[in-house]
C-alpha cells in the first residue's frame, strides 16, 4: 500500500474516533425524558408508602396503651389516666403526632388514647387514630369484667384534634368505633 494512502487513512480512523466520542443532545434528551415518566410514576407510590410508615408510629402505640392499660387494670383495679401514671415509655409528641390520654366522658371507667396528626406540621396526609380501653361484663354467674381494648383509624386523613371520641360504645359485648372511624383488629 500507499505510504501517503496508509498515513491518510490512519488519521482518518483516529479524527472518527473523536467524533464518535460522547452523546448526541437529542440521545440526551431522550434519556432524560424516560427518566421523567419513570419518577412520574414512581414517587406518587414512594410518597403513599412513607404517610404508611408515619402512621403505623401512631397505631403501635396507641396499641401498645391499649395493651398497658389493660394490664394497669388488672394490678390497680382502675385505668390510668395519663402516660406518666401509665409508665408505658410513649413520648407525649412525636415529629408526627401528638398524643393524649382522657377519661372518656359520659362512660365511667372508660379511658381513651388519642393520636392525633401534629398541627404544627399541617400534615394533612396522616390519619387520625384513638384508643379506647374498657371493660365489658363478663361471666354473669361471677360478676367478673372483661377489659377490652379498641383501635380506630380515622377514615380520611384530618388535622383537626378529636374532641369528641364518646361514640365508642363498651354498653355491649361488642366494642365499636364512634362515626367516622374504622375498627382495626
Amino acid at each position: 500500500m500507499n505510504r501517503d494512502f496508509q498515513a491518510k487513512f490512519l488519521m482518518h480512523l483516529n479524527g472518527k474516533k473523536k467524533a464518535d466520542e460522547g452523546f448526541t443532545l437529542i440521545e440526551l434528551l431522550v434519556v432524560i425524558i424516560i427518566i421523567g415518566i419513570l419518577a412520574a410514576i414512581a414517587l406518587p407510590s414512594l410518597l403513599g408508602q412513607a404517610n404508611k410508615a408515619k402512621q403505623a408510629e401512631a397505631r403501635n402505640n396507641i396499641g401498645a396503651t391499649n395493651r398497658a392499660q389493660q394490664g394497669f387494670f388488672l394490678e390497680a383495679g382502675r385505668f390510668a389516666t395519663s402516660f406518666p401514671e401509665l409508665a408505658v415509655g410513649i413520648s407525649t409528641q412525636t415529629d408526627n403526632y401528638r398524643y393524649t390520654m382522657d377519661p372518656a366522658t359520659g362512660t365511667p371507667g372508660v379511658t381513651v388514647a388519642i393520636a392525633d396528626p401534629k398541627a404544627v406540621n399541617t400534615n394533612s396526609t396522616l390519619k387520625a387514630y384513638y384508643g379506647v380501653t374498657g371493660t365489658i361484663p363478663g361471666d354473669s354467674n361471677t360478676g367478673e369484667l372483661l377489659t377490652v381494648g379498641l383501635l380506630c383509624e380515622g377514615q380520611t386523613p384530618k388535622i383537626a384534634a378529636i374532641t369528641n371520641v364518646g361514640g365508642a360504645s363498651f354498653n355491649s359485648n361488642s366494642p365499636a368505633c364512634a362515626t367516622n372511624y374504622k375498627s382495626l383488629k
